[in-house]
């Protein structure tokens, strides 16, 4: 287990560009002692070094440093219904999800590292509809405090405002004139904040995950409580 993490290698960078030009399990079996070294080795290495720093956010969300079946996605694109026949997923991900959560539409924070395309922050992608339900509900139950939430100056700075996807109209059982009306139609409730690629080169890297994570939890305690799971801050 890694008592420091100095920050990604700048060739983790490279092997990605690479994949993307080279998708293809050939190229990828060729290659796969650099994924492990330039990929695999370091995600573990830094998740291991979260880990503590994220359980005196919530001791309920878990980072999980093993290689198979941990917080790192596995690169492997699902391909039998897809029409994208790319084998590899051309980015890492990361998802840190409440202990009680099983799969990825679960709560989570998360980390995406790709080119020109770093994000760290958190939410919920596409639940289910009855955790939609729950959601919605405890927004329209609890204004004052989803307005204290996504009004916080904190907040706004990192992350602007919720993203999800939206419904056209109202979901069912819900008003029109309600203040909160956007958010209600969300299917998901995410926040993510846009990082430098040089970001993750530097040895302060696990230091500024938390401080995001930091300034996620109000969103990520409400969207845990809303599902009836226990989040406790320390």
């Amino acid at each position: 287990m890694a008592a420091s993490f100095p920050g990604f290698p700048a060739e983790l960078f490279k092997f990605l560009k690479l994949l993307k030009e080279n998708n293809n399990r050939e190229w990828f079996n060729d290659n796969k002692p650099q994924y492990k070294e330039y990929i695999v080795e370091p995600v573990c290495d830094f998740i291991s070094v979260l880990r503590p720093r994220l359980e005196k956010i919530s001791k309920y969300y878990v980072a999980d440093s093993r290689a198979h079946g941990g917080s790192m996605f596995r690169i492997y694109r699902d391909t039998r219904f897809a029409r994208d026949k790319r084998p590899y997923k051309e980015h890492v991900g990361c998802q840190f999800r409440h202990v009680a959560g099983k799969d990825a539409h679960a709560p989570g924070f998360y980390i995406h590292i790709e080119p020109g395309n770093i994000r760290i922050g958190g939410g919920v992608w596409r639940p289910p509809n009855p955790v939609l339900q729950q959601i919605r509900s405890r927004i329209v139950e609890k204004p004052d405090a989803w307005k204290k939430i996504i009004s916080n100056p904190t907040f706004r700075k990192r992350f602007v405002s919720v993203d999800g996807e939206q419904l056209q109209r109202p979901p069912k059982g819900f008003t029109k004139d309600d203040p909160y009306l956007e958010d209600l139609k969300r299917k998901s409730f995410f926040i993510m904040q846009q990082h430098e690629d040089n970001t993750l080169l530097q040895p302060g890297i696990v230091s500024e995950v938390e401080r995001v994570f930091k300034s996620a939890s109000p969103l990520m305690e409400f969207l845990t409580l809303a599902v009836e799971l226990p989040y406790h801050k320390r």
